[in-house]
C-alpha cells in the first residue's frame, strides 16, 4: 500500500510518509535509523510504506529520539485512518446502491416511520441501514444472514434474498423489543390448543394469541409484505425466547391460521428458519402435516369426506360448528385438497375472512 493516496481531490497519508521525511533529512541510513529508534530495519521499511499502522509504542519511540508529543504522531495515524474510513465507506456505499434497487423505501416510510426523502438515494440507504441495525445493505445478500433459508440460495433470486432478509433483521429488532420471557414448550403447546379455540373471534382474536404465546416465550409478530420477498413465516431463537413471524400477505382465515400453525410446528420440531413459498422437503412436509392436523382432527375430517353429501355452504359451516373452527378454515382446506374449486366466487366471500393484524401500523 502506497503511503499517500490520492482520493476526492485530496491526499490522505500515511504517518510512514513523515516518518520517511524524517529519516531523509537525518542523513542517517534506514537500518541506522531503525537502530536508534530500537526498533528493526524491518519493521522500520514497512511502516514508512504505509503498510503497517503507527502503534503506541513507536510513536512513544519518536516522540522521545525526536522531542515531539506522542499525540502529534498519533493523530498522524488517527487522521490518516480517518480519511481511509471515508474512503472505504464511500466505495462501499457505491456497493450499497445496487442493493438498494431491490428495496422499496415507502415499505419504511408507511411502517416504520421513516422521514421523506424524495429522490435522496443515499440519505433513504442511511435511513434503512440504520432502521434494519447493519453496518452495510451489502450485508442482505447473504443467504442465512440471521435465520436458515430452507429453499437452497442457489436456486434464489439475489433480490428475494435482500428483501427475506430485510424483513427477518425487522422482525428480530421487533422480538427483542418486546423482551418475551424464556421459551418453554409446553407451555407453548398449551398456547397453540388454546389458539384453535380463538379461530372463530375474529375481532379480538390476535391479542389474546399474542399474549398467551408471549407467556410461553414465544414473540409472534405479524409483519406487512415486503413485495417480492416470498417469505410465508419464519421462526428463529432470539436470547431465551423464540420468535415467530407471519407475513401478511396472504391473510385469509384459512391461510392465515394454516402458516401460523405451520410455522408453531417449527418451533416445536425445533426447525427454525424462513418458509418461502414453494418449499419443499421433509421439514416443511412435516410442519404442513401438523398445521393440517391441529387446524382440523384427521379423524373428524375423514368422516366428514366420507358423509357429506356436498361440499356446500351449510354442510361446511356445519361441520366447522361441530370441531369449533373458522368455516373458512374449512373451506381452505377442502380447496387445498381439491374438493371445492379455488376460484369458487360466492363460497370464498361468504366464507373467507381477510384479517387486518399486521403487528405495525403507523
Amino acid at each position: 500500500m502506497s503511503n499517500v493516496i490520492e482520493y476526492k481531490d485530496k491526499l490522505i497519508i500515511h504517518p510512514g510518509y513523515y516518518i520517511k521525511e524524517v529519516v531523509d533529512a537525518s542523513g542517517l541510513t534506514q537500518e541506522d535509523f531503525a537502530k536508534r529508534l530500537d526498533t528493526t530495519p524491518k519493521n522500520l521499511s514497512i511502516l514508512l510504506r504505509g503498510d503497517q499502522n503507527l502503534s503506541l509504542d513507536i510513536a512513544g519511540k519518536l516522540a522521545r529520539m525526536l522531542g515531539t508529543s506522542v499525540e502529534y504522531w498519533l493523530n498522524l495515524q488517527k487522521a490518516y485512518e480517518a480519511g481511509l474510513a471515508e474512503k472505504q465507506a464511500d466505495e462501499e456505499l457505491v456497493l450499497e446502491r445496487v442493493i438498494y434497487k431491490h428495496l422499496d423505501y415507502k415499505y419504511f416510510r408507511q411502517y416504520f416511520e421513516a422521514p421523506d426523502l424524495p429522490r435522496q438515494t443515499d440519505a433513504q440507504i442511511k435511513v434503512v441501514r440504520e432502521t434494519l441495525g447493519i453496518s452495510s445493505l451489502n450485508v442482505l445478500k447473504n443467504p442465512d444472514m440471521a435465520v436458515s433459508f430452507r429453499s437452497p440460495a442457489g436456486t434464489m433470486q439475489e433480490a428475494n434474498i435482500v428483501r427475506a432478509n430485510a424483513m427477518i433483521q425487522l422482525a428480530i429488532k421487533e422480538a427483542r423489543e418486546m423482551a418475551a420471557p424464556k421459551y418453554n414448550k409446553r407451555r407453548f403447546e398449551e398456547a397453540i390448543d388454546f389458539a384453535l379455540t380463538l379461530t372463530e373471534k375474529h375481532n379480538v382474536f390476535f391479542r389474546l394469541l399474542q399474549t398467551a404465546f408471549y407467556n410461553a416465550g414465544v414473540a409472534l409478530l405479524v409483519f406487512p409484505n415486503l413485495p417480492g420477498s416470498g417469505i410465508f413465516g419464519a421462526t428463529k431463537k432470539v436470547g431465551d425466547s423464540m420468535m415467530l413471524m407471519v407475513n401478511d400477505r396472504r391473510a385469509f382465515s384459512d391461510t392465515f391460521w394454516f402458516t401460523l400453525l405451520h410455522e408453531a410446528g417449527h418451533i416445536v420440531n425445533n426447525d427454525l428458519g424462513i418458509s418461502f413459498e414453494g418449499d419443499l422437503g421433509k421439514t416443511e412436509d412435516a410442519a404442513d402435516q401438523y398445521a393440517a392436523d391441529k387446524l382440523i382432527p384427521p379423524g373428524e375430517y375423514e368422516h366428514f369426506l366420507a358423509y357429506a353429501q356436498r361440499f356446500d355452504e351449510l354442510e361446511i359451516c356445519s361441520f366447522a360448528k361441530r370441531i369449533n373452527r373458522d368455516p373458512g378454515i374449512v373451506l381452505g382446506r377442502l380447496q387445498n385438497d381439491g374438493y371445492v374449486s379455488h376460484s369458487n366466487k360466492v363460497l370464498n366471500d361468504k366464507l373467507k375472512r381477510k384479517y387486518h393484524v399486521v403487528i405495525r401500523e403507523v
